[in-house]
């Protein structure tokens, strides 16, 4: 123990390695994200019933939240003490799909705003695995801009009654809760008429749809809701100050590429990822195809691995810098200005390699032509998660110090900006 009564670095470090060896599954080769490409070979609902299992392990054995204080479930230790988790659980599975989004943005955003009692109530829960978060900001209307919000929630007594909708909410079917960025004054401007609710994603007046994708992923979803009720105390904030929940939640959501405490994945694993997403299928669609000697085949397969290696040392390094208040927490969004960007150009790579079988395909050439259809959906990279083109303004006004983007909607009532259907419409 330190002075401050905290375990030190060292002897957590032994402690965990002993009870890893004794109690934690191997690692085995499977998706992090929700609807990833990268497929373990089992059902989602099952891949979620097995990573629920895992989470309750680590709680169980004293394991979960290494940063989230002991009153809520957690360690109550430091970045430092959660970085050495990562690193020993090298060579160990561990519950991938509750990283993203339970655990960051979502549980991160409720014990930075929620209120003690709604701490004392969920943390344990999402620690513990018995609840799964998503995140109900994108809108069918609204594109990245998530101050143009027209899901609505109105008072009523000490209820809100929300009407809506949200969309491309990952893994919504298999969730409990979701929080919601939503309108509750039109009559200011857009950024000061918002609030944050925590809602549960089976309440009455939810209907849920799943979108299909041209590459065959139907885990996205769109959530319409019709008069749902919820109590006050479901309120994360003030009422009518989302936008400054929302911010921290978006910050949140950008150090998913690395420097977030509440993150958990192996750190090896990091660049074993990297590789397994970029460079493994660039080399297998070039050896599909029969390309292996072709020079030019070999110089993409080299971009690809160079694409990895950069991706990995720059998600390592700018969580250091950030950790170390050598970068402001803005630094997150040059992490996804450049995963996002090198992933398309990944598939791309893939397509290229394919050739004219990405575009016609027998069905013995899976290996080459489903690049086709990933090459058609590229571009997601860029958009989930907050679309590369808002992280390249955060990049230039925050890190940069270059001038602010103009708007025409500064200091509008919501009500008197020009807009599209209500998000609610079908």
């Amino acid at each position: 123990m330190t002075s401050t009564g905290v375990e030190d670095v060292e002897s957590f470090r032994l402690r965990l390695r002993a009870w890893l060896a004794e109690n934690m599954p191997k690692a085995r080769h499977r998706g992090e994200l929700i609807g990833s490409s990268i497929d373990s070979g089992l059902p989602e609902e099952e891949e979620m019933m097995g990573d629920r299992a895992r989470q309750r392990l680590l709680y169980d054995g004293g394991f979960a939240g290494v940063c989230f204080p002991v009153e809520y479930g957690g360690m109550g230790l430091t970045p430092e003490h959660q970085r050495v988790f990562c690193e020993e659980l090298d060579g160990y599975d561990y519950p991938a799909l509750l990283q993203l989004p339970t655990f960051v943005p979502c549980a991160a955003v409720l014990l930075e705003f929620g209120t003690h009692e709604q701490k004392l109530e969920h943390l344990p829960r999402i620690l513990s695995g018995e609840e799964v978060w998503m995140q109900l900001l994108s809108e069918p209307s609204g594109g990245s801009d998530a101050a143009g919000a027209q899901t609505t929630a109105f008072r009523d007594g000490d209820e809100w009654v929300i009407n809506g909708s949200k969309i491309w909410t990952s893994g919504a079917w298999m969730a409990d809760w979701g929080l919601a960025l939503v309108r509750t004054n039109p009559d200011v401007g857009k950024h000061a008429g918002l609030t944050v609710f925590m809602v549960p994603l089976k309440a009455p007046g939810i209907e849920l749809h799943r979108i299909e994708m041209l590459n065959g992923v139907d885990d996205f979803c769109q959530e319409f809701f019709t008069d749902v009720r919820i109590p006050d105390s479901y309120r994360i904030g003030e009422i009518n100050a989302g936008w400054t929940v929302g911010t921290r939640w978006m910050y949140h959501e950008r150090t998913i590429g690395g420097g977030s405490p509440y993150l958990t994945r192996p750190a090896k694993g990091n660049a074993a990822e990297h590789k397994r997403r970029v460079v493994e299928p660039a080399v297998a669609v070039a050896r599909a195809a029969g390309r292996l000697s072709d020079p030019l085949a070999r110089q993409l397969i080299g971009e690809a691995h160079t694409l990895s290696t950069v991706g990995e040392a720059l998600g390592e390094r700018l969580g250091a810098l950030m950790r170390n208040g050598a970068m402001s927490e803005h630094g997150a969004g040059l992490g996804r200005l450049f995963n996002g960007n090198a992933r398309v150009r990944a598939t791309t790579i893939g397509y290229e390699l394919a050739g004219s079988a990405a575009a016609a395909w027998e069905d013995e050439d899976e290996e080459v032509g489903r690049n086709g259809t990933e090459f058609l959906v590229r571009q997601a990279a860029c958009i989930g998660g907050g679309t590369t083109e808002i992280s390249a303004n955060v990049v230039s006004e925050r890190l940069l110090g270059m001038p602010r983007e103009q708007t025409l909607d500064r200091n509008v009532a919501f009500r008197d900006i020009p807009k599209g259907p209500p998000a609610g419409s079908r």
